[in-house]
């Protein structure tokens, strides 16, 4: 342990000497109650700390002791179902202890050191087997929905294993086998979360991360192992989108990191998850789940370290080849701590006063995120879905523009859309997915239909923009006609396939089969109206078929397993439909 003392205090900056040997990024503890802390500039013993606890009452001339390893995480069975601050501390264990409030100094392990796991051993391994950096050992059953595969941690030297328990009972710090170097091998490790977990290849993008969001996944999709952000000013559905994603994704686990936003946002999540039912596997959502909450009002400097703890956890789930998704809520927050940390450390402010490693930060974490071969040659992913709050709603700020480089999904909120109770407002008009042509062969064979759809309605929806300009200035009666049904048309989109109600048993989510089929309904219903009203029929009559009320009730009124139910809309839409085209044929002129 190397011993020094404090020289000076600024808020959660803690400037130290005789500090001689510790690296950067190296853990200390500061101060009488022994607080986490980081080092983070070093300069000849004299360096420079930051305090992941209150620290209100610190005095010069205390003492701090490095540990002389990095920031890490504890990483192994337990971590499922937990909720955790930005350094790991698993605040359930901490409010049992000492109530309501964080007490600073406090430590409590990340996992339960005197639970057991029943360790089921993989066939074949004994004393003497060889094993690398990522072989999977055995599997612990976590949860009944997800299974830990316990893993040769990727920074053990050793090839041999000298000795091996195998099969049995142990607790996550028990010893369950050893290398020809003696080095431990336990059912779990530590790794520091400024360091990415290595993996074997990186591999392209090809299947998107379903949601059961009407938008999302037929407009502006996201790959598995893909990157997205969702920017909107204050209000307009950032959160609530976020949670729709976590609650219905198709991911194998959700890390979701409530960073810098408001306690009651993550009471939220912690009172519906246990009651939500995932409808893969029909139990809690939370069996799949990981909370980090690092509220705006706990110390900033967690909330600096929340996004790298939440990328860790991911990473030592993919790497038993399954696919996390990440819910960062919200970066700008965590932008905001790097500026803070940045101005009392008296660094040079760039624009808007955030430091000019901003965008290096960014990188740092979005970077993170992919599909990849991992050690052990399986497949897996992480998908991170970063919230943005930019002031005022203003798209041209720093964080905002930076993120723009790092990602491929832009969900573009809009505050017309929100204001209008029109959610997920996700606007068509900014938004955009440089996933749909990466993810066009899956479709291919889950729905042919719905590249071709997908454009026709984008197509609809821009050209109404265009002509509800001239709407406000002349009114709808001065457009022709086919204009006119576009107007309706595009109406019927919003409100029939855009717009989703995230509390409707129903309506919350929606099937892939059941979001072609309704849009399938109504871009067939334009497509004849269209040639209906070339063929001089009356608009009046085009537009109010009783068809047209149905198309827009589809989405509430039949659940994901009446398709049969859907299609009967399609046989009387024909009949409708089909009277007009006798009455206005060609022909009959």
């Amino acid at each position: 342990m190397i011993e020094g003392k404090i020289t000076r205090i600024s808020g959660p900056i803690i400037y130290a000497e005789g500090l001689d040997g510790c690296g950067l990024y190296d853990v200390v503890d500061v101060g009488d109650k022994k607080l986490i802390g980081e080092i983070i500039r070093q300069n000849k013993g004299n360096a420079t700390i930051q305090v992941y606890e209150e620290d209100t009452g610190m005095h010069v001339g205390e003492k701090v002791v490095c540990t002389q390893r990095p920031l890490s995480l504890r990483l192994g069975p337990g971590l499922v179902g937990n909720i955790y601050d930005g350094i790991q501390r698993p605040l359930k264990s901490m409010y049992e202890n000492s109530g309501a409030f964080l007490i600073p100094g406090e430590r409590t392990e990340p996992l339960d050191l005197n639970k057991t796991w029943h360790f089921e051993a993989d066939e074949g391994l004994a004393d003497g087997s060889s094993i690398y950096p990522g072989c999977i050992l055995g599997t612990v059953k976590e949860t009944q929905s997800i299974t830990q595969k316990i893993m040769v941690a990727p920074d053990i030297r050793g090839k041999t294993l000298k000795t091996f328990k195998g099969s049995g009972e142990y607790t996550v710090d028990q010893v369950i086998g050893t290398t020809e170097f003696d080095e431990e091998i336990k059912l779990s490790h530590y790794w520091a979360v400024r360091s990415p977990r290595p993996y074997s290849a990186k591999l392209g993008v090809s299947e998107p991360l379903v949601t059961g969001q009407r938008v999302i996944d037929v407009f502006f999709p996201l790959s598995k192992g893909g990157t997205a952000a969702i920017p909107g000013g204050f209000g307009t559905g950032k959160t609530m989108t976020q949670h729709a994603v976590a609650k219905w994704c198709d991911a194998d686990l959700i890390v979701y990191i409530g960073c810098g936003e408001r306690g009651n946002e993550m009471t939220e999540v912690l009172s519906e998850f246990p009651e939500l039912i995932d409808p893969r596997t029909g139990r809690s959502i939370m069996e799949r789940t990981i909370l980090i909450a690092n509220t705006s009002n706990m110390p900033v400097a967690a909330r600096e370290v929340s996004l790298y703890s939440g990328i860790t956890l991911a990473e030592y789930f993919r790497d038993m080849g399954l696919d996390v998704a990440i819910m960062a809520d919200s970066t700008s927050r965590w932008a905001e701590a790097l500026r803070e940390l940045s101005g009392r450390m008296e660094e040079m402010p760039a624009e808007e006063g955030f430091p000019a490693y901003l965008p290096t930060r960014l990188a740092s974490f979005y970077e993170r995120a992919g599909r990849v071969t991992t050690l052990n040659s399986q497949e897996g992913s992480v998908s991170v879905i970063g919230a943005v709050s930019p002031p005022g709603g203003d798209f041209s700020e720093p964080v905002t523009q930076h993120t723009k480089r790092f990602i491929r999904c832009f969900w573009a909120l809009d505050r017309e859309l929100a204001n209008a109770r029109h959610y997920p407002a996700i606007g068509w008009i900014d938004s955009y997915s440089e996933y749909a042509e990466e993810v066009r062969d899956w479709w291919e064979v889950k729905n042919p239909l719905w590249a071709k759809l997908r454009q026709q309605a984008l197509d609809l929806l821009k050209t109404e923009q265009k002509l509800q300009q001239i709407v406000r200035l002349i009114g709808p009666d001065a457009l022709p006609p086919p204009q006119r049904l576009i107007l309706k048309v595009a109406d019927m989109i919003k409100i029939g396939f855009l717009q989703q109600n995230a509390f409707d048993d129903i309506d919350k989510y929606c099937s892939i089969e059941k979001q072609i089929l309704i849009l399938d309904l109504i871009m067939e219903y334009y497509n004849r109206a269209d040639a209906l009203l070339k063929n001089q029929a009356l608009l009046v009559r085009v537009a109010n078929l009783p068809v047209c009320d149905e198309l827009v009730r589809i989405k509430m009124q039949y659940s994901n397993d009446q398709i049969d139910k859907i299609e009967e809309i399609r046989v009387r839409m024909n009949e409708q439909l089909s009277e007009l085209e006798r009455v206005y044929s060609p022909q009959r002129k």
